[in-house]
C-alpha cells in the first residue's frame, strides 16, 4: 500500500494583526486620591439606595448580625484579607524550602476556604476564629444523644470541652474520669 502525502491548503491572506492598544497613562497621586474619593461617594450613594449593596455573596442567616458579633461578615472579610497576605508570605517560604512552610501554607489556605464558605453558607466549620486564628470555637450541645446498649444504656453521651445545657457547664476531662 502506497502512502499519500497530505497537504493542507489554508488561505490566510486576509488576516490582519489586531490593533495594538496604547498603554494607559499612569495616574498621579492627586488623580488617584481624587478617583478614590469619587468611588467612595458613589459607593455611599449606592449603599443608601440599596441596603443589600456589597452583601450579594453573603448568606441570609448572617446578613443582619450585629456589628459587634464575633463572626460579623465585615470582620470575616478583613480576616480573609489578612490571611491572604500570610499565604502570600508562606508561598515565598515554600519556594525557599523553609521547614514547615508547606504545612503553614496548607493551614492558612484551609482557613481562608472555611471563612469563604461561612460567608456563602452561613456555617462556621473551623475549630478556630479570629484574624490570626487566636480564638477557639466552643461547641454547644443542642440535643443529647444516649447510649442504647451496653452497661451505660440510657446514659447521655458526652464529649470533653462541650457545653451541656442540662449540666449548665462545660464537660471537662476530670468529669469524664470521675464517671
Amino acid at each position: 500500500m502506497v502512502r499519500k502525502n497530505i497537504t493542507a491548503t489554508t488561505d490566510n491572506s486576509e488576516w490582519k494583526a489586531p490593533k495594538r492598544r496604547k498603554p494607559r497613562k499612569p495616574m498621579t497621586e492627586d488623580q488617584r486620591a481624587a478617583a478614590s474619593e469619587r468611588l467612595a461617594k458613589a459607593r455611599e450613594v449606592r449603599a443608601a439606595k440599596n441596603p443589600d449593596y456589597g452583601k450579594s455573596g453573603i448568606h441570609v442567616s448572617i446578613k443582619d448580625l450585629n456589628t459587634d458579633h464575633q463572626l460579623h461578615p465585615d470582620k470575616v472579610k478583613q480576616w480573609i484579607k489578612t490571611q491572604k497576605e500570610f499565604a502570600k508570605s508562606e508561598r515565598a517560604s515554600v519556594r525557599l524550602n523553609t521547614k514547615g512552610a508547606v504545612a503553614k501554607l496548607a493551614n492558612t489556605e484551609g482557613y481562608i476556604r472555611n471563612m469563604q464558605s461561612y460567608l456563602k453558607n452561613g456555617d462556621w466549620v473551623d475549630d478556630f476564629y479570629g484574624e490570626h486564628q487566636q480564638g477557639k470555637v466552643r461547641r454547644h450541645c443542642k440535643a443529647l444523644a444516649y447510649y442504647w446498649s451496653g452497661p451505660k444504656k440510657g446514659q447521655p453521651k458526652r464529649d470533653v470541652d462541650v457545653f451541656y445545657p442540662d449540666l449548665g457547664c462545660v464537660w471537662t476531662k476530670e468529669m469524664a474520669l470521675e464517671e
